[in-house]
């Protein structure tokens, strides 16, 4: 059995969208595969955005995302699964994955100017992200540089590792058929807990 987090980053409460139901398929794979899921939606927390260096080394996290916090520290494997946005990941999920990765967080309480041997070290992580360009652009025309940030300049540098990802392009024109068959994989991926 493994703990799994999904931070579900779509900027839409509500659900009703490709990327809820891909949260929804995941976590009823992983139920299925014997794990256990918790689901943070990230559209539905009330946090600030962080304007200051000195507010994320030192100041209290607001309530919403100190609720969050133990969610994470808890899983033993996080999915993060969110629509591409102007090339990048929305910014709510970028506020909240600030807000919610701060040092003290990260240090086990240590805070600012401890080093950085992160409470989250040798946790599997998975990032699904939809788009309505076709993925291989993505990949090889833009060189899928918000996802390498994502990777190497926010998962990795906290402790996370593996990082595996999986691309859903051609969103908007998508068949039914087609959406029902992402669906089936990722329902798989939550299964393995991969």
């Amino acid at each position: 059995m493994t703990r799994i987090a999904i931070v579900q980053g779509h900027p839409t409460s509500g659900g009703g969208h490709f990327c809820h139901a891909l949260v929804d398929a995941y976590a009823q794979g992983a139920a299925k595969g014997g794990h256990e899921v918790r689901v943070i939606p990230v559209a539905e927390l009330d946090f600030p955005l962080l304007r200051s260096k000195r507010d994320w080394d030192s100041a209290p996290p607001p309530p919403a995302i100190a609720e969050a916090q133990p969610t994470l520290a808890w899983a033993e494997h996080l999915v993060i699964i969110y629509p591409l946005w102007l090339g990048g990941m929305p910014a709510l999920l970028k506020g909240f994955l600030e807000q919610a990765l701060r040092p003290a967080f990260m240090t086990g309480g240590a805070g600012a100017g401890a080093s950085w041997k992160t409470v989250l070290k040798g946790r599997s992580s998975r990032i699904i992200i939809t788009m309505g360009m076709p993925a291989f652009a993505y990949r090889w025309y833009f060189g899928a540089h918000s996802l390498k940030s994502l990777k190497r300049s926010i998962l990795s540098l906290v402790g996370f590792g593996p990082n595996r990802h999986t691309l859903v392009g051609t969103i908007e024109g998508m068949s039914d058929a087609k959406r029902k068959a992402w669906l089936d994989t990722v329902r798989t991926l939550g299964t393995r807990a991969r």
